[in-house]
């Protein structure tokens, strides 16, 4: 998969810290359902140590290094997940 722009992959990266943070807190036995600012919040925290990950990281292809963001947020929300469970 090659990505012409760096903003995709940053859309990418911010699609799916939404996506992890809503699972993750949807998995939870709450009647109410997850808050919408939780999940929010959580999906900032996800989505910067992603970036940090995404720019800082090993200088490898841009699909691959995107590839590792992605993995290190269902990491990061799976771990949390199982914490607080």
């Amino acid at each position: 998969m090659h990505l012409h722009s760096n903003k995709t992959s940053l859309l990418i990266l911010g699609i799916t810290a939404i996506v992890c943070s809503r699972v993750m807190l949807a998995l939870f036995n709450d009647p109410e359902g997850p808050n919408l600012l939780i999940v929010l919040g959580f999906a900032i925290v996800l989505y910067a140590i992603s970036l940090a990950a995404y720019l800082y990281g090993p200088s490898i292809k841009s699909s691959s290094k995107l590839f590792v963001a992605i993995i290190i947020q269902i990491i990061i929300a799976s771990g949390l997940y199982l914490y607080l469970r």
